[in-house]
């Protein structure tokens, strides 16, 4: 099982606040409803007692199918790795942190220029992914404009698997593609039921703000729920656009909304892994711009991580990107504050918290490897301090005694690991020993180790035969 800590020691809300959003949250779905333009899915609400206007496509969702949705959803959701060392728990304030985006962007290694993202872009960020160790999971983070659409899912997916034994979260884009990724991912795994039994993809299935649900990305939904398959309901509302300025209303419409796709997943077969969900954040009021740096978007999903604990339901929330245009200043402490805040909120599943610049929209390679150290330090930060006898030490101290030192001490050598975080970006040398290595910039050091990954990592990769099969069955890999 991959290492997990447990958050929750910062809360946005108090137990009476937490009341209020819920009581709202049923209000808006049983009287408001959500207007969902899938037909297929307001027949499935229909049938199981939801109120369906057939002129206007709103559906009005009763308290009680509300509560029976959250009481079937699996408070304990395990994503697996291709190798058992990577499987993620989901549970109570457990904290992940992973990749994210989905960017038709990168700024390329060699020349440091913006670029659209290629297939070896998905094979790279995969790699990258698999190397460095506070990275729990992928969720594909890129677009291949390389490759056509109808090839667009099986290409990140196999890409992705097979650079990374880690676990593999994406989008789907075709209805084709999602089918032909679960075909795939049952053949890596030696079949439906063994896949269902360790599942080492999931699939996002998106919510629109406000209060909407639309064809394909329902219809994917319905398709994921009815393979028995983990999947996560995100909504992304904007502050200020499509929900309400004030934070508390953001986190209730984000809050409605990705509880409708969570029930939906509950009708089409209950008991579903299904991950409540936010990728929410604010509009710039002044340019229109929707931002993916700014502090209250940690804000508004350590609100909903602390709704999900509530429901006792995992969350896949958001946290770690940077508007910055380069890897910068800006980039830093965007990125490092919005992910120590939703890590510390306890939020399961953290996505987005590696690589992203310029409003979620390109990826940096060398920026993965900073937050590396970032996110090591918000793990510490989410650890917390370990209180108790031997901690305390109060019999080491009585026998160093005034005027002593514990650098030659047993308790030193069984404690120092584990209390400090040692990152493996930041230079800590004096100023002589940096300049005798040569003055690099952590940039440069990024740059460097970047290279270094995807010249020497090997990935576990795929034997002779399942990479043959694969190739032959699913024709547009490229």
């Amino acid at each position: 099982m991959y290492k997990h800590y447990k958050g929750g020691s910062f809360k946005v809300f108090s137990d009476s606040d937490i009341k209020q959003i819920h009581e709202a949250t049923l209000y808006l779905l049983e009287k408001v409803g959500i207007k969902i333009h899938n037909k297929r899915a307001r027949q499935i609400f229909a049938d199981n007692g939801a109120s369906v206007d057939s002129e206007t496509n709103i559906v009005k969702i009763p308290k009680g199918m509300v509560e029976d949705a959250i009481d079937s959803n699996p408070s304990k959701i395990i994503l697996c790795g291709r190798e058992e060392k990577n499987d993620l728990l989901l549970e109570g304030t457990n904290v992940h942190l992973g990749t994210g985006g989905t960017v038709l962007n990168t700024l390329d290694l060699d020349t440091g220029k913006k670029r659209p993202t290629r297939v070896d872009d998905v094979a790279g960020y995969a790699k990258m992914t698999d190397a460095l160790d506070n990275i729990a999971f992928f969720v594909i983070n890129c677009y291949p404009d390389d490759v056509p659409t109808e090839d667009v899912d099986v290409n990140r997916f196999y890409h992705g698997l097979a650079n990374t034994s880690k676990h593999v979260m994406g989008g789907i884009y075709t209805m084709d593609g999602l089918k032909s990724v679960i075909s795939m991912a049952e053949d890596i795994a030696g079949g439906k039921e063994k896949l269902k039994e360790r599942p080492f993809v999931s699939f996002i299935t998106l919510m629109m703000s406000p209060l909407l649900m639309e064809v394909d990305y329902t219809d994917f939904l319905i398709e994921v729920a009815s393979n028995g398959l983990p999947l996560t309901t995100p909504s992304e509302p904007l502050a200020g656009a499509n929900s309400p300025v004030t934070l508390a209303g953001t986190i209730t419409i984000n809050n409605a909304e990705s509880l409708g796709g969570l029930i939906l997943s509950q009708l089409v077969n209950k008991g579903n892994p299904t991950i409540y969900g936010s990728t929410s954040s604010i509009m710039d009021m002044r340019s229109g711009t929707y931002m993916s740096g700014a502090i209250e978007s940690a804000l508004i999903n350590a609100g909903c991580a602390q709704m999900s604990h509530f429901y006792k339901i995992p969350m896949y929330g958001t946290g770690g990107m940077s508007d910055s245009k380069m890897v910068d200043i800006q980039a830093g402490y965007e990125s490092a504050n919005t992910a120590m805040v939703v890590a510390l909120s306890g939020c399961n599943y953290i996505h987005d918290a590696f690589g992203l610049l310029e409003f979620c929209t390109t990826l940096s390679y060398e920026k993965m490897v900073a937050d590396n150290d970032s996110v090591g330090m918000a793990l510490r930060a989410v650890k917390g301090v370990e209180t108790n006898k031997d901690t305390i030490a109060t019999s080491v101290i009585e026998e160093v005694g005034p005027a002593g030192h514990y650098l030659d001490k047993e308790h030193t050598v069984k404690h120092v690991r584990n209390e400090f975080y040692f990152p493996s970006l930041a230079d800590r040398n004096p100023r002589s020993v940096w300049e005798a290595e040569g003055s690099k910039d952590a940039f440069t050091r990024a740059h460097e180790e970047a290279r270094r990954i995807l010249s020497e990592h090997k990935p576990l990769g795929f034997s002779e035969d399942m990479e043959k099969k694969l190739r032959e069955k699913y024709k547009g890999i490229k």
